[in-house]
């Protein structure tokens, strides 16, 4: 019986191989192999907490309670993950010039931690905080969180996420970057993203459009698969890049 998945992803690497100009695009589905759970679906955060917290206008006018809740999901919990096999691999198909680019819907910084470099992040990161007054940016991981709601140390405003809140806008130069790296992929490697969240699910598109290869890692079909995915390589984003590993790396 043939091997539909093995054959497939036989020819995504060859495919990735001749390729001058690879992007990577990754939604939350390659974070849960990091104990990170996405935000929608059954087990997914909001069936837990109130999305409200992420709201601006909610925040502004009770940043004390969004921030007991903030801290709690993405700095005491989300804090703790690691980048998993397939963070490692995207970082190793750059090193390698495999990959010349990852843009990613996520804001766990898991891809910058494996070691990516060129890394352009549609939501922002968690990783930093921006003051709400002087717009001055700081790195969370120096910004103590026993009293809360934090305040910047230079003017005493608010702090928030550096990541965006229901009522934001994209990054200016993470959307630009985007925009670039889907005019100018000749592969375009969708993982872990179901295409339901715009404006970030416009970009494949766009590198479909600019006639991209598109290859499709996740566990089961969606919006992508069923509209502009070349080769749908089905299963648990961990495994597969670690097949893909194999092969674009044999001697």
């Amino acid at each position: 019986m043939l091997d539909l998945l093995k054959v497939n992803t036989k020819k995504a690497a060859e495919i990735l191989k001749q390729s001058k100009h690879t992007t990577a695009f990754t939604g939350a589905g390659i974070s849960v192999e990091s104990g990170i759970p996405p935000f929608r679906g059954k087990n997914g955060l909001w069936s837990k907490y109130d999305p409200k917290i992420l709201e601006l206008n909610y925040f502004y006018e009770h940043p004390k309670d969004s921030w007991e809740i903030i801290k709690e999901i993405f700095y005491d919990f989300f804090g703790k993950a690691q980048p998993n096999r397939s963070h490692k691999v995207l970082a190793k198909m750059e090193k390698h010039n495999f990959l010349q680019a990852v843009i990613t819907q996520n804001i766990d910084n898991l891809h910058q931690e494996a070691g990516s470099k060129t890394v352009y992040e549609f939501h922002g990161t968690s990783a930093k905080m921006v003051c709400t007054n002087c717009k001055r940016k700081f790195e969370s991981e120096k910004v103590h969180l026993d009293k809360l709601p934090p305040k910047c140390i230079v003017c005493g405003g608010l702090l928030k996420p550096d990541f965006i809140f229901f009522g934001e806008g994209i990054p200016q130069n993470a959307f630009k970057k985007s925009v670039e790296e889907a005019e100018n992929a000749e592969v375009f490697l969708l993982i872990g993203s179901t295409g339901l969240i715009e404006p970030a699910a416009s970009i494949p598109y766009k590198a479909k459009y600019n006639d991209a290869v598109i290859i499709e890692i996740n566990p089961e079909r969606t919006v992508f698969t069923e509209k502009i995915t070349d080769i749908f390589l089905q299963g648990k984003a961990g495994k597969i890049m670690l097949q893909l590993e194999k092969l674009l790396f044999e001697k």
